[in-house]
């Protein structure tokens, strides 16, 4: 695709794809850096705490649950039914099944101290990228990635402060829910503390990065052209 408006150092990236790679790593993600041992993601620690509370049910099914938590909230600040709200709950899902899907496997891979240092360097800089994308695809995303965009632009707060107050309440649950019901935190570790505080800055450095060398754009299907 070739648009002569748009600068020879510019790609154009469709938004279904970055949408796609955005849920697949975001995913992957969550999974790696709770197999590195440093703790779960923020936007994960509320299900995974329930699924060690609760755990009949697993941590995909408590991802989508705390998902249309999350979704049902936006509508209320909204105070309107929005659509495309629940097509970001339907990615949700898929991003939630893509969890349990992932952790059927983990386990093959290698665990050492080394091993368990890169594991979190990568889980985290892959869910940096995630996140980044999803921002820009100009599609529904999950609603973790959801929330945090959308109640910066209904409060007019920056969003890497709201990212990181998204981030910190998320783990201050998380906290509350396994040492009351477990005797112990659980899931939380200094990764996940580092994640949470530094996240939302190297998300926006992230998406600068890429809009530097991308233009995401979307298709229509009833016209057959493409948005930006």
């Amino acid at each position: 695709m070739t648009d002569s408006s748009v600068p020879a150092h510019i790609h154009i990236f469709r938004g279904e794809l970055a949408l796609a790679a955005a849920v697949a790593l975001n995913s992957f993600g969550v999974v790696l850096m709770l197999y590195s041992g440093a703790g779960i993601s923020a936007i994960s620690s509320v299900p995974f705490a329930f699924s060690q509370v609760l755990p009949r049910l697993s941590l995909g099914t408590w991802t989508y649950i705390f998902q249309g938590m999350l979704v049902f909230s936006l509508m209320v600040l909204r105070r309107r039914f929005i659509p495309s709200y629940l097509f970001s709950f339907a990615v949700g899902f898929l991003f939630s099944k893509l969890l349990d899907f992932y952790e059927s496997w983990i386990s093959l891979l290698p665990l050492s101290p080394a091993w368990r240092i890169l594991y979190f360097a990568v889980s985290y800089g892959i869910i940096c990228l995630g996140i980044a994308l999803s921002n820009r695809c100009g599609l529904p995303i999950i609603p973790t990635d959801l929330f945090p965009r959308e109640l910066s632009s209904i409060t007019g707060i920056l969003y890497s402060r709201i990212k990181i107050g998204f981030d910190a309440s998320c783990l201050l649950i998380t906290a509350c829910l396994t040492f009351f019901f477990l005797g112990r935190l659980d899931g939380l570790g200094i990764g996940t503390i580092l994640a949470a505080l530094t996240m939302g800055k190297v998300i926006g450095l992230t998406g600068q990065a890429l809009d530097r060398r991308f233009r995401f754009v979307i298709h229509h299907r009833r016209s057959g052209t493409v948005s930006q």
